[in-house]
């Protein structure tokens, strides 16, 4: 088996497992808050009020930033939420652009994909819908979204620019991506990198920012600006103040 099916695999095993489980396992991860999945919620960032008003299905404590609170949504739009997990963040983003809007979440975790429609359904949310397929090779008409968000996942891809260059694919001319996500401060020891745990909860797959804002431009995508950030501290010292969130957003022209 390949590196890069390798890497896929472990991070579909945990993620199903958090799916079946129902709350984060991450542990240590930056992706993650650990413990009471609302509370962890909350520590990210998240507007607690908010999340009564979706799926408590939907909220398994993952994420590194609140995506949803800065891209700016407006009643109509069409959102896409790559790596759309439970849902958390397809189903806040439903709550802003209205029954007049739309929201496609994509998730390549069969598991993830069914608890998140289950919520759908069971709460009605009819303006949400989430499609099994792979961020790299999004499963999404050109031209069609008017703003896309992405919690804590491109980090996971092992294909980054092919992301990006799918995001532009698919958003409409002046349509923007709004991602919060894991990157680092200069290249992590190879040894981390190569860890198939490390991988899946974050932290491996990060890349320095400075590369990871340069895939972002390479795609074709303007108006790049970092709107937070924040460093993690760690006990591995290999790892801390090296790895940090950011958020961040782009524009297609």
């Amino acid at each position: 088996m390949s590196e890069e099916k390798q890497i896929k695999e472990a991070v579909k095993e945990h993620y199903s497992a958090i799916a079946e489980g129902g709350s984060c396992g991450c542990g240590d991860a930056s992706c993650c808050g650990g413990g009471d999945p609302m509370q962890a919620a909350e520590m990210i960032g998240y507007n607690v009020a908010e999340l009564q008003d979706i799926p408590k299905e939907a909220v398994l404590g993952l994420g590194c930033g609140t995506p949803v609170a800065y891209v700016g949504l407006k009643p109509g739009e069409t959102v896409l939420d790559l790596g759309s997990g439970g849902g958390i963040d397809a189903f806040l983003a439903a709550k802003k652009v209205g029954a007049s809007g739309r929201v496609i979440g994509v998730d390549m975790n069969e598991f993830m994909i069914k608890r998140a429609k289950q919520a759908a359904t069971k709460y009605g949310f009819e303006n949400v819908e989430f499609r099994l397929g792979e961020i790299e090779s999004l499963p999404v008409e050109d031209s069609t979204v008017d703003a896309i968000i992405s919690n804590c996942v491109i980090n996971l891809s092992t294909d980054k620019p092919r992301v990006f260059s799918e995001a532009k694919r698919v958003l409409k001319p002046g349509g923007r991506i709004t991602v919060s996500d894991i990157v680092t401060e200069g290249k992590l020891p190879e040894a981390i990198r190569k860890d198939l745990a490390a991988w899946a909860s974050c932290v491996g797959g990060a890349l320095p920012q400075e590369e990871y804002l340069g895939d972002i431009k390479a795609a074709g995508l303007g108006k790049i600006r970092i709107l937070e950030e924040a460093v993690y501290e760690s006990e591995n010292p290999d790892l801390n103040g090296k790895v940090k969130s950011i958020t961040v957003e782009a524009y297609k022209p």
